[in-house]
């Protein structure tokens, strides 16, 4: 437009110098950029199994939000069928329309046993699902994080008699997780509690008197101040 002729090799300098990539790069977009643009709105869901002490597999299916670090256990069966898992959609629906909760993607992996209503629930919800890669948990690497701190905090220090032991233990750790235990990855604060002011009274310091409540008979611990 001004009648100046630049080489190829000066505008790829200039665009260089100036840290913008190439036109190729600048259309797409990383699979973690979108997770970090995407985080408000973002759940993760995953089946995980264990067994119980007469060989029985149970399996659970399990959803937690990307930015709160908020878990839910939707349920665990021993058999999860098309219209067991169907259900446990439209149960976290409801549950997400009580909490108000703006969710609108849902990542899970290609397991089948997902069906094809379970999409169409959360679709009708307004909640797309993205589906990961083939063989690539890394896509799903928040949910995969939970799963293996719910192992080694409880099921590998649990011996699970039946499926309502199961559930009980799981509620106990969701409450647990959702209310004490401090995450790195939201600043050591809790999904649904804030982080209490910090002490700045030495002399109050030394006369802190901190209770520890007991869960699953000690598997789970939690220290609070006493009334």
């Amino acid at each position: 437009m001004l009648g100046i002729k630049v080489a190829a090799s000066m505008v790829w300098q200039i665009l260089k110098d100036a840290g913008i990539d190439p036109t190729a790069g600048r259309t797409t977009m990383t699979w973690s950029t979108f997770l970090r643009s995407q985080a408000d709105a973002l759940l993760a869901c995953d089946f995980f199994e264990t067994c119980t002490l007469s060989g029985a597999r149970l399996y659970v299916l399990a959803v937690i939000e990307h930015t709160s670090r908020r878990i839910r256990v939707l349920g665990a069966t021993a058999h999860p069928t098309a219209s067991w898992v169907t259900q446990a959609a439209r149960n976290l629906v409801m549950d997400l329309e009580d909490a108000g909760s703006p969710a609108r993607s849902l990542i899970r992996d290609r397991d089948g046993k997902f069906p094809a209503l379970f999409d169409a629930v959360l679709a009708d919800a307004g909640i797309q699902v993205v589906l990961t890669g083939v063989r690539i948990p890394r896509m799903n690497a928040i949910m995969e994080r939970r799963l293996r701190s719910c192992r080694r905090e409880l099921l590998d220090r649990t011996l699970i008699w039946n499926q309502r032991q199961l559930l009980h233990a799981l509620r106990q750790y969701e409450r647990f997780y959702n209310t004490h235990r401090p995450h790195q990855s939201i600043a050591n604060t809790r999904p649904l509690r804030p982080l209490p002011q910090p002490a700045t009274d030495q002399a109050a310091v030394t006369r802190l008197d901190i209770r520890r409540r007991q869960r699953l008979g000690g598997i789970l611990n939690e220290y609070h101040h006493a009334a």
